[in-house]
């Protein structure tokens, strides 16, 4: 099922399961999501609300993409750690680099001894 405001996919699986994709944002990928619930409900099908649970899910894409607007740069967080951060200038991906250290700083697991 496809949106054209704001312009997300959904994949609607036999077990209940929707994963909405394409959408750009946070915010977007939220409005996407309650669209497509408001319309599931509109046919009759029971919906629950989990878009509070923005998941990684490595079995669809291998990285999680963070997206930086104002900069017009992009993350993309690997599970081994590894990170690409791409942007239209050097100065805003070492500004991107300065915004996302404090939040990955915060999921670093301890090292081991």
């Amino acid at each position: 099922m496809k949106l054209r405001k704001p312009r997300v996919t959904a994949s609607i699986w036999s077990s209940g399961k929707i994963i909405c994709t394409g959408a750009t944002s946070e915010d977007e990928a939220k409005q996407g999501a309650r669209r497509l619930a408001r319309t599931l409900q509109k046919l009759g099908f029971k919906v629950r609300d989990d878009t509070a649970d923005l998941l990684y899910e490595p079995e669809l894409h291998p990285a999680a993409t963070y997206r930086i607007k104002t900069l017009k740069a992009t993350v993309q967080v690997f599970s081994t750690g590894s990170l690409t951060i791409t942007g239209p200038n050097v100065q805003a991906v070492a500004t991107a680099v300065e915004h996302i250290y404090p939040m990955l700083l915060e999921c670093q697991k301890p090292l081991r001894k």
